[in-house]
């Protein structure tokens, strides 16, 4: 079944969605030693959806507070936060505009521009679409859930040690998940 391209059809209202921070997330993940994957997060961020009744139509933008990523231990995040990685204090924002949504089967294919470092690289996500509900207050949300995949050395984050062996500390490739809830503003 294919992915429908009318708003009505997804029972969302065309119009601005915002983000709702405190029940989205913004997560990634990458390899370390090469046996086991390191998760990460950002907890400050921000985004605006225009949704459009033909839906391939719609526009995204967002923005991440670099300095909010967390991985659970202080002393790594202080290393992604140094040069050696996104270097906050030349680069605290990331940031990504949409660029077209198609359908991709059951589900979505959302293009855009990924700012990362300085550095602005397109990146397509799958997109599914979760639903659309009232919550008690009487708002109406919305769910995505959106997964891809970057280099970071597209981003000119090539910060690494060589592994006696094959292989390095950090994986390149960096898997990027994102659960959105959305209210209707």
């Amino acid at each position: 079944m294919a992915a429908p391209t009318k708003a009505s059809d997804l029972s969302i209202e065309p119009g601005t969605w915002n983000i709702d921070p405190a029940h989205s997330a913004i997560e990634f993940t990458a390899r370390h030693l090469v046996v086991t994957k390191v998760r990460g997060s950002f907890s400050s961020f921000s985004a605006s959806i225009e949704v459009a009744e033909d839906l391939t139509q719609s526009k995204i933008s967002a923005e991440i507070d670099v300095a909010s990523v967390s991985t659970g231990e202080q002393e790594r995040d202080n290393h992604l936060k140094s040069a050696d990685f996104f270097d906050v204090e030349k680069f605290p924002k990331i940031t990504f505009t949409s660029t077209s949504i198609t359908p991709a089967g059951d589900h979505y294919a959302l293009a855009g521009n990924l700012t990362i470092h300085g550095t602005t690289r397109s990146l397509t996500l799958n997109l599914e679409f979760n639903g659309v509900t009232k919550d008690p207050w009487g708002n109406t949300r919305s769910g995505f859930t959106a997964t891809g995949e970057i280099s970071r050395k597209d981003f000119g984050m090539e910060w690494n040690v060589p592994l006696e062996g094959s292989g390095v500390l950090v994986s390149d490739k960096i898997q990027i998940s994102l659960e959105v809830e959305l209210i209707k503003a």
